[in-house]
């Protein structure tokens, strides 16, 4: 009768740690792109540098070719994103390539003081670029990270995923052209070379989902010496 009665608050417990699980465990937004679709949205190769779009605190070098009063190698970006230059004034640098910017700068030059000037810029030193970790995490914050990091590199820097993580429900959150965007990644695939391991970039925000199954078991094994459930189990 004892054992009975133990082994009836064992059922008891699993089914409320069930319960619970079902309170705790997060919910995946179904419309959120995944698989292929996730990676039309974040790529899994970040832009090139040929690509790379200035921003805030870069600092760039300035050459204008022959004209050494106006060229400038070490120009630091605005908090707005702008560039202050010999006889060009201020300009807007952030949300621009390298290229882009020499052309803007070689026009206004060209327009009222040189003849066919010739610029380069080059980015010296970008600024540092942060990653939001969050979740199911083993050390959940914000971390600094370089040119090609990866999300594995960014979920490795968080220790790694714990043992009630759903790896299929990480969810990278970026700004894209001004909108708030979002895509699923299977991080099981990512793992086991079945899928790319997307690069992830400045001021992106990772998330790991909460696996309600294991939750369950992780709270079943808290509680169960209580009930010396896993003693009565195995007794005769």
């Amino acid at each position: 009768m004892l054992r009975y009665s133990r082994l009836r608050s064992f059922s008891v417990l699993l089914a409320a740690a069930t319960a619970m699980a079902g309170c705790t465990s997060t919910t995946p937004n179904p419309n959120l792109p995944q698989g292929a679709a996730a990676y039309d949205v974040i790529p899994a190769k970040a832009p090139s540098p040929a690509n790379y779009v200035i921003a805030p605190s870069d600092v760039l070098n300035v050459n204008v070719f022959g004209e050494d009063g106006l060229s400038n190698p070490q120009v630091r970006v605005d908090e707005a994103g702008y560039v202050q230059l010999p006889l060009v004034g201020q300009i807007k640098a952030a949300g621009m390539t390298a290229p882009e910017l020499s052309s803007q700068i070689a026009t206004k030059l060209g327009s009222r003081y040189l003849i066919d000037p010739q610029v380069t810029v080059a980015v010296t030193e970008p600024a540092k670029r942060i990653v939001s970790v969050e979740g199911e995490v083993k050390t959940p914050g914000v971390y600094e990270i370089d040119n090609n990091f990866t999300l594995l590199s960014a979920i490795a820097r968080a220790q790694s995923p714990t043992q009630t993580a759903r790896l299929s429900e990480v969810i990278i959150f970026r700004t894209i052209d001004g909108k708030r965007m979002a895509a699923r990644f299977n991080l099981k695939d990512i793992r086991s070379g079945i899928a790319p391991d997307p690069e992830v970039l400045n001021g992106d925000v990772i998330t790991v989902g909460l696996s309600g199954i294991k939750q369950t078991w992780q709270d079943i094994l808290r509680a169960a010496p209580i009930f010396n459930a896993f003693v009565l189990l195995s007794s005769n």
